[in-house]
Order: C-alpha cells, then structure tokens, then sequence
C-alpha cells in the first residue's frame, strides 16, 4: 500500500518526532511504500494566498505551488497524519497544509447546489496519531473537535468510504514515561496492521 505521512511538528526533539519514528518503522516492516511529508523541515507556507483565494473554485487552474503535494496525496492509498493537537485543533501549520492542498477539484466536486462529490476515493485509510495536553475527561466534556473536523467533515466530503482510525494520547503535559512508551508501542501494533 501507498502511505503519506504527514507530519507536523517545528521541534525535532518533540515526542511528536518519536511517533512519526515509529510510524514509519511500523508501516515500511509491515512492506508499505511511505512517502514522509514533514511540513515545518520543508518550510511549508500554510498561508492561503489572495490569488490562491481568488482561483480557489476554478478547478482547472494551476496549482503550482501546492501541485507536488496534490500529486502525492492523489496518489496514496492512505493518509496518516502525526501532529500534536494544540487548543483542541490542527496546528496551523497543518490546516494551512488542508486549506492549500485539498481543494475543489483535487478532493471533492461542487456539481451544483447540493451536490458535492468526493474526489479522494483513492484513499482506503485515514489515521491520525495525536498528543492532546488535556485530560481525556476535558475533550469528552467539550465533544472532541479534531475528532469531529475528521469524522464529520474532511471524511465523508472528500473520502466517505474510507476508514478512519483515531490513535490518540490524552494528558500528554503531565503523562509518565512508561505511558508514553506504551502509546508508542500501540502506535506501532496498530500501524502495523494496516
């Protein structure tokens, strides 16, 4: 199977860096194809432009900028993201990445009023490895919003038939050691299986 991952971190000493480590060890000894695309080493501008904005339904015009990135995500079999879940969201840096790269055209089809049409049913797998500073209690009481961007928006408008796994660490800010190794012990157990 074909796998991007994205990775989205400014630190490489972070524990984000780990799970991306172990990500790609899972996923490459299980015989997959990964192509790693690491937003901040590449310098990534997640700034949608005034031109980009201006031609942002135009599904036939260039996409130079972004258009390697277009070419990777249509091409992979599945997206896995790692990143750290900063104030219950995307980093920006990561948003800025959906905001540029899964455009009309490239991952979904405005055909009318009404009728949107998935563009990236090419991608069988979605999963998300994330680190949440908050107590698990605190984004059961505020309804997961990361979560819900995923399950509820990016999934079924752009890849409804694929299926998404969540692999996430709650507490992150004031977790031992040995719970972090254990998380990146299922990171690898649970890749490893797709």
């Amino acid at each position: 199977m074909k796998v991007l991952l994205i990775y989205c971190h400014p630190r490489p000493d972070s524990f984000s860096a780990a799970l991306r480590d172990a990500a790609i060890e899972a996923l490459t000894n299980a015989g997959h194809a990964v192509t790693l695309r690491d937003l901040y080493a590449e310098g990534f501008d997640p700034a949608l432009s005034k031109d980009e904005r201006g031609r942002y339904y135009a599904e036939d015009s260039g996409r130079g900028a972004v258009a390697d990135h277009i070419a990777t995500l249509q091409g992979t079999d599945a997206l896995v993201l790692v990143y750290p879940t900063w104030w219950f969201g995307l980093p920006a840096m990561l948003k800025g990445w959906i905001d540029r790269v899964w455009l009309p055209g490239i991952a979904f089809h405005l055909a009318g009023p009404g009728d949107l049409q998935p563009r990236l049913t090419n991608i069988r797998r979605l999963v998300v490895v994330t680190t949440y500073g908050s107590p698990r209690w605190l984004l059961w009481l505020i309804g997961w919003p990361d979560w819900r961007v995923f399950r509820q928006g990016i999934r079924p408008l752009c890849a409804p038939r694929c299926r998404l796994d969540w692999l996430a660490l709650t507490g992150m800010d004031s977790c031992p050691p040995e719970r972090r190794l254990r998380f990146l012990a299922k990171i690898k157990v649970k890749l490893a299986k797709i």
